[in-house]
């Protein structure tokens, strides 16, 4: 392989075939990097309800307690 890049100029190596790959390949790089970011954003809501949940069970759970005392 880098026998056949030796004799080509700068601009082959570093632009043409990262352009053509891109080309090639864009979809498919385009599809994982929107399904890795909507995966972490599904994740953090699911976070984020969790722990909201967890809060306000704590809050209704320290209230109906403290109101037990009285």
């Amino acid at each position: 392989m880098r026998e056949i890049f030796n004799g080509m100029p700068w601009w082959v190596k570093w632009v043409a075939v990262p352009v053509i790959a891109l080309v090639v390949f864009g979809t498919l790089i385009a599809s994982v990097v929107g399904f890795l970011i909507g995966l972490l954003f599904k994740l953090l809501i699911f976070v984020a309800l969790v722990g909201g949940l967890i809060y306000i069970v704590r809050k209704f759970m320290s209230s109906s307690s403290s109101r037990s005392d009285w």
